[in-house]
């Protein structure tokens, strides 16, 4: 009675043992389905997917040509996969490591930081005046950014405003936001590479997509040409209607909740995509023009 006892303990706890251990790698292909989907690297995945496939087919019928170039083409399957998904796993790394945003700040001088920002796109949308603001959370952007003129200054609304007026010789570029400073302005960030963003899609937004697609950075945006104020975080674009949804969409973006957040915003934001982004300006720049 003890042997069969001491069996059927040794079997539940491996029994018990193979199911977390099926749980834990069944979270993780989700988590990484979630990651991917959506992007190019889902597609490639899929891809990946049909050659093991015709792989396993060629070795079933005896397609010794066939077996013999997917063998070698899949004999370095590790290195074909951290080169083809060099963009997503940093991402990934990136979400699994990221904490709050602006970590070192207090509560007060991040709503300070933000609302500063909000001031500066609000201004810079009245004058239409193009703006890209990159605020860095736990991604560290300096690998990311090119050209940039250092500086060290608090981040306040006339600051903001007089480097991206078009006679400043920094307007063209971005004003990246670290730890609650400004730290440099002007700087070059990397365009989206994806075939299925809008054609028509200008520099700046192009650029911001393209940043957030390989960082956890949240980008603020302002159309030149239709004052419209958006919002980019990994890759996906939205419109705010007003100030007040920019201040809301900020909020949520950076996981924070300040307390004037809901304060006098009666519409809610447009979300839209990459894709969509025109004619939602389009809808926005009519109703101004008919008010």
């Amino acid at each position: 009675m003890g042997v069969w006892t001491y069996l059927n303990d040794i079997y539940v706890a491996f029994s018990v043992k193979d199911a977390v251990d099926i749980l834990i790698v069944a979270l993780g292909i989700y988590s990484l389905l979630l990651l991917i989907r959506g992007t190019r690297a889902f597609q490639m995945l899929v891809g990946l997917f049909l050659i093991v496939a015709v792989l396993v087919i060629s070795q079933y019928f005896q397609l010794f040509t066939t077996q013999w170039v997917l063998d070698n083409f899949l004999g370095s399957f590790a290195i074909l996969i951290v080169v083809i998904f060099q963009h997503d796993i940093r991402r990934a790394l990136a979400k699994v490591g990221r904490g709050v945003f602006f970590p070192q700040l207090g509560r007060g001088e991040e709503t300070q930081v933000l609302e500063e920002v909000v001031r500066a796109s609000q201004s810079c949308a009245n004058k239409r005046i193009g703006a890209l603001i990159v605020l860095e959370r736990e991604t560290a952007l300096e690998n990311h950014l090119e050209g940039g003129q250092p500086l060290d200054a608090k981040v306040v609304r006339d600051l903001l405003v007089s480097i991206f007026m078009p006679g400043s010789p920094l307007h063209d570029g971005a004003v990246l936001v670290q730890r609650g400073r400004i730290v440099a302005a002007g700087c070059l960030l990397p365009l989206t590479r994806n075939p299925d963003v809008d054609r028509e899609l200008g520099t700046r937004h192009r650029a911001a997509i393209g940043l957030t697609e390989e960082t956890d950075a949240v980008v603020v945006v302002v159309s030149e040409q239709t004052s419209n104020m958006s919002v980019v975080e990994g890759g996906v674009i939205e419109v705010a209607a007003d100030v007040n949804a920019l201040r809301s969409l900020l909020t949520d973006a950076l996981g924070r909740k300040l307390k004037d957040q809901a304060k006098g915003q009666e519409d809610p934001p447009q979300e839209v995509g990459a894709a969509g982004l025109k004619a939602a300006e389009a809808q926005v720049a009519g109703d101004r023009e008919g008010s």
